[in-house]
């Protein structure tokens, strides 16, 4: 092999490489997970560096600055990328907030969290949304929830767990507690007993599927192999509520998201009982918003919630959603417009945005 050979067989190393694509990108949500170096001047930098880019065939990939280090680059003045980033100095930062705001008896106010952790209010209130998802406010509420889905079951009563877990009147609680816990309070402690859940399993081109209807919705579509074992991931999301089969108008529902599965393009209009953390919901009702045909990166949702930085956050938001389907996470895919993880596997995902895209298409032909 020649050196010109040599010289393009690097190239495209490079160029296929995922990594090449956020360097071109100077994409600063990639910072921290690699490194870059470049071989003619001896320097390795962030993803995000402005500096000029390099040529293909002269880069080399790092996964710590260690590892640069050792192989002979030194770091880039530009983008210092062996000092701590700026998006990383905020990560430092809101940590200490959030402890703050878990182990207050009262919730801090804004002006009293920017002066502990010693920036203005205004920047603390945008940095801890870029960095979290949510406002101060928005994460004291969702500690809040938690602290109280903790206290339910080992507080001597109701009224106990409640102000235990720095709620200040019962009223301004339960003013929003199927919100929080998705059934009373009381039905919650006794670990969701007395609720009635019902449910049918049916059979679509992607294997088994179950639905399963709470009074206040749908709250929960799976899918798998096995009917018996989506049955028991059924049970153990819900494990002290009464299942119920489902009778003959019940499986008209299972039949009709089969036929959403199998056609697209007729829609799904279903009341549906979420459940998650405030952050999970914003992420879900933007995934709600994306028609069929269409997908979104992980990084792109991230922007549309208002929070840029929370990309590995938004993806777990998206393996934890259990309604298949009826909240799109299938539509997310990465940058490079790759399919990545699935709750329901990778094949499924594939196989519904194919029929979604042959749906369109169809579609398109008849207008």
């Amino acid at each position: 092999m020649n050196a010109l050979e040599r010289k393009a067989q690097l190239a495209t190393t490079t160029l296929h490489d995922p990594r090449w694509g956020a360097v071109v990108a100077k994409d600063p949500d990639a910072d921290g997970r690699f490194y870059y170096a470049v071989k003619t001047t001896g320097v390795y930098c962030r993803p995000s560096c402005a500096a000029r880019l390099a040529r293909p065939e002269n880069i080399v990939f790092y996964g710590s600055c260690a590892e640069a280090e050792q192989a002979g680059f030194r770091p880039c003045k530009r983008c210092t990328p062996d000092r701590l980033s700026r998006l990383e100095q905020y990560a430092a930062k809101i940590t200490q907030a959030c402890r703050i705001i878990e182990e207050s008896e009262h919730v801090p106010n804004l002006e009293e969290l920017s002066a502990r952790i010693g920036v203005s209010a205004y920047h603390f209130h945008r940095m801890f949304k870029q960095v979290t998802g949510l406002t101060p406010r928005g994460y004291a509420a969702a500690d809040r929830e938690k602290r109280l889905r903790n206290q339910l079951g080992s507080s001597g009563t109701v009224t106990e767990a409640i102000f235990d877990a720095g709620y200040h009147s019962n009223s301004r609680f339960y003013a929003n507690a199927h919100r929080v816990l998705g059934m009373t309070p009381s039905t919650y402690r006794a670990g969701g007993a007395n609720t009635e859940i019902r449910f049918a399993v049916g059979e679509c081109s992607l294997g088994a599927i179950l639905v399963a209807q709470s009074e206040r919705g749908v709250c929960a579509i799976l899918m798998g192999d096995e009917p018996d074992q989506l049955a028991r991931n059924l049970q153990d999301r819900f494990p002290r509520a009464k299942l119920i089969g489902g009778d003959t108008e019940f499986e008209q529902l299972v039949a009709k998201v089969i036929g959403f599965v199998e056609a697209p393009g007729i829609g799904l209009d279903l009341p549906l009982d979420v459940r998650g953390t405030a952050f999970q919901q914003r992420v879900w009702q933007v995934l709600r918003e994306i028609p069929p045909g269409q997908t979104i990166s992980y990084t792109e949702l991230a922007k549309r919630i208002g929070a840029p930085s929370a990309v590995r956050a938004v993806a777990q938001a998206c393996g934890a959603n259990a309604l298949a389907v009826a909240i799109p996470c299938h539509r997310v895919v990465r940058n490079d417009g790759g399919l990545s993880g699935y709750r329901w596997g990778v094949e499924r995902k594939r196989a519904l945005l194919e029929t979604e895209a042959q749906a369109m298409l169809t579609t398109e032909k008849h207008i």
